[in-house]
């Protein structure tokens, strides 16, 4: 049986209110419903207990602190909310803007979706990166003459992050914008060069491509992707996989579903530093040098800008 009729629209509310009161396996349970209710309506309740990292008994007790004596009652009570709120919004064709934002939510309301839709991202991807997969991504790195990064669009974000850092850590990295020159670089990569595709769907054609040219050329890659079943991980050396939670809306990609992109950045950073400490300490403070006194030649704005 769903929740009392007074309540079935505002299930959500209703687990919002419960959120701050639940341990933590039941909490990830909520946390998940609030960012993603519209997926959630139609998984098994094996599916969400993956989803969140927990095991189905965890789900079956979320739903009876709930109040309900289902799963089933959970779903139709999801599925009755969301319901309810396109009806609200009848004659506009989008459902949700941004992260599952709806019509007349409140900043506050604003700040706890994102905020949740983040964490989840961060600990999905972290829950399921292999030591192993780094460890091998960073052999790689290490004997690398130069490192590509392939991507598009706000996969970007992490591309550029990685060409910081590792610059800074002393290894030469590349990386364009443009999607034809990424293939076309692609075609002149050695055997000592490594690829590094960026692809949340794992099927982003430019990347796709210039990964497949990069392994006629004999260099190795590395993909970054939410989808174990693509093409970006068919063509990875070594594949790093991101939570699949995408966040996206009808008009574009999120920057939440981009946290798991940036996390395993760090993490092979982070690695490649601590295995190669010296030199990276050593880099790091050249590069910081380097820096600083271009940034008060003349005709550069001041350090502190």
């Amino acid at each position: 049986m769903a929740v009392p009729a007074d309540e079935v629209g505002n299930v959500l509310h209703l687990i919002t209110s419960k959120l701050p009161y639940l341990p933590g396996a039941l909490r990830q349970i909520g946390e998940y419903l609030l960012a993603h209710p519209q997926q959630a309506q139609s998984m098994t309740i094996s599916q969400l207990a993956s989803a969140c990292g927990v095991a189905e008994s965890t789900v079956s007790r979320f739903v009876r602190e709930l109040g309900m004596d289902s799963y089933h009652s959970l779903r139709l009570s999801l599925a009755e909310a969301t319901f309810a709120t396109r009806s609200a919004g009848a004659g506009r064709e989008e459902e949700f803007v941004y992260e599952g934002i709806l019509r007349g939510d409140e900043p506050p309301a604003i700040v706890g979706k994102i905020e949740r839709s983040s964490r989840q991202a961060l600990a999905q991807t972290a829950k399921q990166v292999s030591g192993d997969a780094i460890s091998r991504a960073v052999d790689l790195l290490h004997d690398a003459d130069s490192v590509v990064f392939c991507c598009m669009g706000s996969s970007s974000i992490a591309a550029e992050e990685g060409v910081m850092r590792f610059t800074r850590a002393g290894k030469k990295c590349l990386l364009y914008r443009d999607q034809s020159v990424q293939v076309m670089l692609a075609t002149i990569l050695t055997p000592r060069d490594v690829l590094i595709g960026i692809s949340a769907s794992g099927k982003s054609s430019a990347i796709v491509e210039a990964m497949r040219l990069a392994r006629q050329t004999g260099a190795t890659s590395i993909g970054i992707t939410s989808a174990q079943d693509s093409p970006v991980a068919e063509l990875s050396d070594v594949p790093l996989f991101t939570s699949n939670v995408t966040g996206e809306g009808l008009y574009g990609e999120s920057v939440t579903s981009k946290w798991g992109q940036l996390l395993l950045i760090d993490i092979l950073y982070a690695t490649y530093a601590a295995r190669h400490f010296d030199d990276t300490l050593r880099h790091l403070k050249e590069t910081y040098e380097a820096g600083i006194r271009h940034s008060r030649s003349p005709g550069n704005p001041s350090p502190k800008g």
